[in-house]
């Protein structure tokens, strides 16, 4: 693949992180409940590899807080900042370059990426003189979230594989 069409791919995929929550919040979805944010980041991981995959994963949701104020800066942008590279980067070395399975790929990105996230939380809200209540934190990462994470469960891997095919198609 040409460095013009990771680039013009990358580009796509930070595009969509910035306009699928902007659309979930217009039409009145819950950001965090569906977890909009977050498939781009994860399909960049699995399509470009890992370096792409956590540059948009990291640069996303500051641009996106940036320019519409959601998520707000501190600290939920900057939280979702580390999680969002550890997904782009976990899926991208997995699947990419280990030939993981996709799916296991996926649950691993999801796992490691929500543990940054309560690292990254605990010592932003620590280190601001905030508490930073654990089973706040698990109800927000695992529980409120469901949906979100089983849209990607189900739809990211049905994505990647006609990806897959319709490279193949293109090829032969």
């Amino acid at each position: 693949m040409s460095k013009t069409n990771e680039l013009v791919k990358a580009s796509l995929f930070l595009s969509l992180g910035l306009i699928l929550p902007y659309a979930f919040h217009a039409t009145g979805m819950a950001g965090p409940i569906f977890l909009p944010m977050h498939i781009p980041v994860l399909l960049c991981g699995f399509v470009l590899g890992e370096r792409y995959g956590v540059m948009i994963g990291f640069i996303t949701p500051f641009l996106n807080s940036f320019l519409t104020g959601m998520p707000p800066l501190y600290p939920v942008a900057i939280s979702m900042g580390f999680e969002l590279a550890t997904y782009g980067f976990i899926t991208g070395y997995l699947y990419k370059n280990k030939r993981v399975n996709v799916y296991i790929s996926l649950i691993i990105a999801m796992i490691i990426g929500r543990f940054i996230s309560g690292i990254a939380n605990y010592l932003l809200l620590t280190l601001g003189g905030k508490v930073f209540v654990f089973k706040m934190f698990l109800m927000s990462a695992f529980i409120k979230s469901i949906w979100g994470i089983l849209i990607q469960i189900v739809f990211i891997p049905i994505i990647i594989k006609a990806i897959e095919k319709r490279k193949v198609s293109v090829n032969e």
